[in-house]
């Protein structure tokens, strides 16, 4: 049977975005934050990046576990919400063997993440680490990653108008 993964990359809107795309596919849906080890929970809590040798580790368990629930899943699927900032990163996600990965890069610019971050509260990311993600951040670009799509998203978008542009980009890619 096609099994198939939906991963939301970028900065903001990952987890309510891919909460909304996973009931509406009746998949499950995996919060990469959930599956970091606590030593690197506690240096984001501390506002203090994360490292490669942080995240190789993390990425793999992200993986593991969204192989895990996309084969229990009655939809064959499964919506993750992970950063992913960097293309190596997208890359041990989509070494997955027994499912097909879809990425969905949510471009926002740097003024409205700002301003996203420091209204977002009970959330161990700080804004004050935005500097160090962007910088970090390779978008993707769709002719060389030809697994993802951009999604434009205008300050003040409401999320019913980002996912209307996801499902309309998503069913083109189909």
């Amino acid at each position: 049977m096609f099994s198939s993964g939906t991963y939301l990359l970028g900065d903001h809107g990952k987890t309510t975005m891919g909460m909304a795309l996973a009931e509406k596919w009746q998949a499950p849906f995996l919060d990469a934050d959930d599956v970091h080890a606590p030593e690197a929970l506690e240096k984001l809590r501390q506002s203090i990046p994360l490292t490669d040798e942080d995240r190789w580790p993390w990425l793999d368990r992200v993986r593991v576990e969204a192989e895990k629930l996309c084969a229990q899943s009655p939809s064959s699927s499964v919506v993750v919400a992970c950063s992913a900032l960097r293309r190596v990163y997208r890359d041990i996600l989509r070494a997955s063997s027994v499912m097909q990965v879809l990425f969905v890069y949510m471009d926002l610019d740097a003024t409205e993440l700002q301003q996203r971050l420091e209204h977002r509260v009970g959330h161990f990311m700080k804004a004050d680490m935005l500097a160090s993600q962007l910088q970090t951040l390779e978008v993707p670009d769709p002719r060389e990653e030809t697994d993802t799509i951009v999604v434009p998203v205008m300050p003040g978008a409401y999320p019913s108008v980002i996912m209307e542009k996801i499902m309309e980009m998503y069913d083109k890619k189909k």
